[in-house]
């Protein structure tokens, strides 16, 4: 691996580290409990975007630089983008969103770096789109690039058919549900309730009472509403990802091209 392919993963997987740290930070911090999400968040909001939107500005300059993108895969990227966020709007029960349907199918088929870029761009687009913009936007736009992260890292089969469309379907149901258990702790250790205790976090309770409790706080409270993001991710997948992928792939082999040297 060259020293300019490193590049684009080490954006990665700094991007990755930031988001990380930022959804953990509260639980050392030991934030004052009690006060809404909104306010807690007030201070590190902005400064979280800006490094954000420079860490996807840098892994798009670094992989043109490299070869991995090409300003023709990157306007796909801004399609795939802007075709997202529209469909947000596609209404359905509960938590069900079609806003990921293509993060996880353009990240599967152009890889974890696009993917990531992907998942990134749909959420930001679709937040000023649809004027849902607040606190809560760096932390969606990390979990949404982990999804089309996660949908990169999925094997290919030697030869693609219906099959693939199920695993894909599957993958989906996770993502929806992954996406919801990471989205909750942007806000849950910043809120208590003596007579729920036992559903939420407290200074000095321990790594497995902490995991205990956030258990018991999203099975009792999300689980059904990311349950149906996940289903409709899986629909999605099952009625319109074999025409999808096709697509996709096609402007992929149009896009790609190798480089051999004379002799």
């Amino acid at each position: 691996m060259t020293e300019r392919s490193r590049l684009p993963l080490l954006t990665l997987l700094i991007a990755s580290l930031l988001g990380l740290a930022a959804f953990l930070s509260p639980f050392w911090m030991h934030p004052s409990q009690g006060q809404m999400q909104t306010i807690a968040h007030s201070g590190d909001t902005l400064w979280m975007l800006v490094l954000l939107s420079l860490l996807a500005l840098a892994a798009v300059i670094s992989n043109l630089q490299s070869g991995a993108m090409s300003s023709k895969t990157l306007a796909i990227l801004g399609a795939l983008a802007a075709v997202g966020a529209v469909l947000r709007f596609v209404p359905g029960p509960a938590g069900f969103s079609a806003l990921f349907f293509l993060p996880i199918l353009s990240g599967y088929v152009f890889g974890v770096q696009f993917g990531f870029l992907a998942g990134l761009t749909t959420l930001l687009a679709s937040a000023l789109l649809t004027g849902a913009v607040g606190p809560w936007l760096p932390y969606q736009m990390f979990a949404a690039g982990w999804v089309g992260t996660a949908a990169g890292l999925m094997p290919h089969p030697a030869r693609p058919s219906r099959r693939e469309i199920w695993a894909l379907a599957g993958l989906g149901l996770l993502l929806g549900l992954a996406y919801g258990l990471v989205m909750n702790l942007w806000f849950w250790p910043f809120i208590f309730r003596p007579d729920q205790a036992g559903q939420y976090w407290q200074p000095g309770i321990g790594v497995g009472e902490t995991i205990k409790r956030y258990a018991l706080f999203y099975s009792t409270t999300s689980l059904v509403w990311d349950l149906w993001r996940g289903i409709g991710n899986a629909t999605l997948i099952l009625l319109f990802g074999e025409p999808v992928l096709r697509l996709l792939r096609r402007y992929k082999q149009r896009f790609s091209f190798s480089y051999v040297a004379p002799g």
